[in-house]
């Protein structure tokens, strides 16, 4: 089995192409060692496929201190803390 890396590229992030599909960079090792740098293009649905299979994936974990705004905690009157 091979030691294929997929990460995103530090300092560089999300934007839109194409008339508002988003494009990732990212950056592909092998080995501890670079081997290139492409995109992810995604259309908006195929984001929001994405976004609400992170956000189940997640679940109840609570999140980072560094977390982004969208993953910090909601308090709702009368119920319970919620993501």
């Amino acid at each position: 089995m091979t030691d294929w890396r997929i990460n995103p590229v530090p300092g560089r992030g999300l934007r839109r192409v194409n008339g508002g599909e988003l494009a990732l960079p990212l950056q592909i090792g092998r080995g501890g060692r670079h081997q290139a740098i492409t995109e992810l293009e995604l259309t908006l649905a195929a984001a929001e496929q994405l976004h609400a299979a992170l956000c189940y994936a997640l679940g109840e974990q609570p999140p980072p201190a560094d977390a982004p705004e969208c993953r910090q905690p909601v308090r709702y009157p009368g119920s319970r803390q919620r993501y």
